[in-house]
């Protein structure tokens, strides 16, 4: 009997797996369930039984970092442990969250809400009211879903404002105008989504108005990502920010009020853009020739606004980058940019002051030397900063620490996270393989000290969206793996962020096969150096990492012993249209041009697949609540590669939306269940308590 390979790269489009696409639909659901009890028959065991609690042990413990940000004067949180899985919003002082132990106000229990209306909530967002402490919008998810509810909560009564605002399930977001108005971006309503699901327009939605009825201050068309407006409340008057978001990496921006866009600017389209007081600050994309200058791609320049609005040019040149230095975020505070840099993968920040005598500059001084530092504003609102910086540090070995910088002083200590796993005998050391067009590519190895030759090796990396992958502490890594005498390793690929625009540019579109060649690359060096043997390597990715996994299965299926592919995006050929897919054409192309599909179409595993090979054992596993990255992607491949007779395992919990669950033991669980699949395959099955 032959086997069927549909769909194939000669017919892309001869599908016999439609029909998993239907979410909820009884046959899919039918398939689903049976193959999630396969795989649990499989390797949900005691061990695993074991595992899944010690994780949900360390992710509920009570000593865990609380982080916080700041509205109103008051510091905010969202906790989560054993007995409270979905969640406690609550607050207290910056005094009192220095204490060894706060005492938190209580505002929402997210597990009595759920209880009390039957419904599978979970906290996804919040929007309070800046400068005050009395009102917010909260955002509620169903099993962890992009998609929203939206209500509107009394911060001092700490219940729901009957007949407040108040909006059904869709993709939304708001901003507060003032007591009684809001500006409104969601995908509810007729007309109102883009072709990628998000919101297509603005609307100024006052207190006891129809939705249905607030005016569109703002419209873009349906083949946009998205649009959202700004408050911004920096300046002597407020003024609202307008974004035609064209895709991931291109929008155009407009000035205005509360009643509507005024003014567009004058910058390229694949700027990011910050405002404060007088003041812009402008990260390119791409090189730009204005005023008789050129600045180099990653460049920052700054401006003053009203300078700029009048038609003045003469930016300053706040930020230079390298070919391996370069800029991974920035952000105002209290009248300062704060940047955030790579350079050679370690962390370094500058603080940009401007003036109307020009910029100075100055390090962010008393961190440590650790592999990875993250600082960010700690009012939620820019309007409200007073300058603090919260920083978190890290590396994979060493748990991260909370610490606060007020005024540029030296960093205290807030918090310290525990040690879940024994890290003695570890070492983390960096290296770099050649890729097959003689790119260098860094990768983080942490382990033994001594090499072995048959190292029992976990690999991820990500490689899309211009996003750094740093070498973090991993708690559920640690015990599971590293503690048990495992190697891990972090591959920093191109399509990533690691080295500016350049190192993305050369991972996206057709350069995305250039990114699994760097992680195949990786893969060849381990077993080079001596470290471990092919089948010794397992591999996990997720989202856009997923169809890295995908790519190993079928491209280089020689290098690896088990892959494990998570919330995966696999099919090429039809990613447009699954729910929010249409946004990523900028990073992937759009297979509906015969142009873009010829090279889609050489990473689009679902398609290259074939009978015959010897590919390793792979888990892919989804959750049914992700409305990002389509459930359909992880079950037609699994159909298909199990249809050609090979060792292919799915699985898919009810809710979890584009993570690995919708509380601390379902994350457990899944991750679990993950790395029990790899030991197993990769001949790695270790017993420990």
């Amino acid at each position: 009997m032959p086997i069927d390979d549909r769909p194939t790269v000669a017919a892309p489009d001869d599908d016999p797996y439609l029909w998993l696409e239907d979410v909820e639909g009884e046959r899919a659901l039918d398939f689903v369930d049976r193959q999630s009890r396969r795989t649990m028959d499989a390797f949900g065991g005691p061990q695993f039984a074991r595992d899944r609690d010690a994780l949900a042990a360390i992710f509920d413990r009570n000593d865990n970092i609380p982080y916080i940000t700041r509205s109103g004067g008051l510091v905010y949180n969202l906790w989560k442990d054993a007995k409270s899985p979905r969640g406690i919003w609550r607050r207290t002082t910056l005094a009192d969250f220095r204490a060894a132990s706060p005492v938190w106000e209580t505002l929402l229990d997210v597990d009595r809400l759920a209880a009390d209306e039957n419904e599978d909530w979970l906290l996804n967002w919040t929007q309070p009211r800046p400068g005050d402490n009395s009102r917010a919008v909260i955002a509620l998810s169903r099993g962890g879903s992009d998609a929203v509810v939206l209500r509107e909560f009394d911060l001092d009564a700490k219940a729901f404002v009957a007949d407040g605002f108040a909006l059904p399930e869709a993709k939304s977001g708001v901003e507060w105008i003032d007591a009684d108005t809001l500006l409104l971006s969601s995908s509810l309503g007729e007309g109102m989504a883009t072709t990628s699901g998000y919101a297509r327009t603005v609307r100024l939605w006052r207190r006891g108005q129809p939705v249905e009825h607030a005016p569109v201050l703002f419209e873009v068309s349906a083949d946009r990502m998205s649009a959202y407006a700004s408050v911004d409340a920096t300046a002597s008057t407020q003024r609202v920010w307008f974004i035609d978001r064209i895709d991931f990496f291109n929008s155009e921006l407009w000035l205005g009020t509360e009643a509507g866009p005024r003014t567009k600017l004058d910058l390229p389209p694949d700027v990011w853009v910050e405002a404060h007081r007088d003041w812009l600050a402008v990260k390119l994309r791409g090189a730009w020739t204005v005023a008789g200058q050129t600045f180099a791609p990653d460049s920052v320049l700054g401006i003053s606004l009203a300078g700029f609005l009048e038609g003045r040019r003469d930016f300053t040149l706040v930020f230079e980058p390298g070919s391996r230095r370069a800029l991974q975020g920035f952000f105002w505070a209290n009248g300062k940019l704060v940047l955030s840099i790579l350079d050679e993968l370690q962390p370094r920040f500058e603080i940009c002051t401007p003036s109307a005598n020009g910029w100075t500059r100055e390090n962010l001084q008393g961190l440590p030397e650790i592999g990875v530092i993250d600082v960010w504003r700690l009012d939620r609102h820019e309007s409200e900063s007073n300058g603090d910086l919260p920083a978190n540090v890290q590396d994979p070995l060493t748990p991260s620490s909370l610490l606060l910088i007020e005024g540029l002083a030296s960093p205290a200590l807030l918090k310290k996270a525990p040690k879940p796993f024994c890290a003695d005998g570890l070492v983390v050391t960096r290296h770099e393989a050649i890729s097959i067009d003689g790119e260098r590519i860094p990768y983080v190895q942490t382990g033994p000290a001594a090499e072995t030759g048959d190292a029992p090796v976990y690999m991820n990396a990500y490689g899309g969206f211009g996003l750094a992958v740093k070498p973090h502490y991993n708690p559920a890594l640690g015990k599971l793996w590293l503690e048990r005498g495992g190697t891990t390793v972090q591959a920093n690929i191109r399509g990533g962020g690691e080295f500016g625009t350049r190192w993305h540019d050369a991972g996206r579109y057709a350069g995305k096969r250039l990114a699994h060649d760097d992680f195949a690359a990786i893969a060849a060096d381990l077993i080079k150096r001596g470290v471990t043997r092919a089948n010794r390597i397992a591999a996990e990715g997720g989202s856009n990492g997923g169809i890295l996994i995908s790519n190993m299965l079928v491209r280089y299926p020689e290098r690896f012993g088990a892959l494990f592919c998570t919330i995966p995006l696999i099919d090429m050929r039809r990613y447009t249209r699954l729910l929010a897919g249409a946004s990523w054409i900028a990073e992937y192309g759009d297979p509906d041009k015969p142009a873009e599909w010829e090279w889609l179409k050489t990473y689009s595993a679902y398609h290259t697949a074939i009978p015959g090979q010897t590919y390793p054992p792979i888990l892919i596993a989804t959750t049914r609540r992700d409305d990002r990255v389509h459930p359909g992607h992880a079950r037609k491949m699994a159909a298909k590669l199990q249809a050609m007779g090979y060792e292919a395992y799915l699985y898919e919990p009810a809710a979890g939306g584009h993570g690995y669950g919708k509380d601390n033991r379902e994350r457990a669980g899944f991750v679990a269940l993950g790395y029990a699949f790899l030991r197993n395959k990769i001949g790695w099955d270790v017993d420990a308590t």
